[in-house]
């Protein structure tokens, strides 16, 4: 079966009718339906039911418009996919960070995301809350922590190394406490 005729079938029968069609082809009348008896005539069936005004499937056309509204589709879906292939990304993103994380360490791979995607619209939110990100209509949430909620997909990026600091006075006032005693006790 022949894919040119089987697109035209489709379009025939979202027409509605032959002379639409014609047009949306950009056919002559007489030359939609020579292709449609030739189309009729190579699977030996009668695919469409003709009256003055419309015409309608026969059972075996349905099936066969179905099956090519489908390969239609799916071409149509293949086209737009290479067409757009190697186009820069667009859009918006909002990201929510850790303030101070986020600041620190992510600042770099921001700007250097932003270099190379130009196209993009980066909408940074510097926080450390998760109670909602979907109201709050963030995209992407990057967040310290050891279970994250059930609601939400979430991915181990590595771990996160903790560091208790002192100022060099308070260190000078009260050394340098080895435990969490220690420093409760200072």
């Amino acid at each position: 079966m022949d894919l040119n005729a089987l697109t035209l079938l489709v379009e025939i029968l979202d027409a509605g009718n032959l002379s639409k069609a014609a047009q949306r082809l950009k056919m002559s009348r007489a030359n939609v339906s020579y292709r449609l008896n030739q189309l009729e005539r190579s699977i030996g069936q009668q695919l469409v039911r003709r009256t003055t005004r419309r015409i309608e499937p026969t059972e075996i056309g349905l099936k066969l418009y179905e099956h090519g509204r489908r390969i239609r589709n799916e071409l149509l879906a293949a086209q737009e996919s290479v067409t757009t292939l190697g186009q820069d990304l667009q859009g918006r993103v909002r990201l929510s960070v850790p303030s101070g994380y986020g600041q620190m360490v992510m600042s770099d791979w921001l700007l250097a995301f932003k270099r190379l995607h130009p196209g993009i619209v980066l909408d940074v939110v510097f926080e450390n809350r998760v109670e909602d990100l979907m109201r709050d209509e963030v995209d992407i949430a990057i967040r310290v922590m050891s279970e994250p909620p059930q609601n939400l997909v979430a991915r181990d990026m590595g771990a996160v190394r903790y560091v208790a600091c002192a100022s060099p006075a308070f260190a000078a006032a009260h050394g340098m406490p080895a435990s969490l005693g220690a420093l409760a006790a200072a």
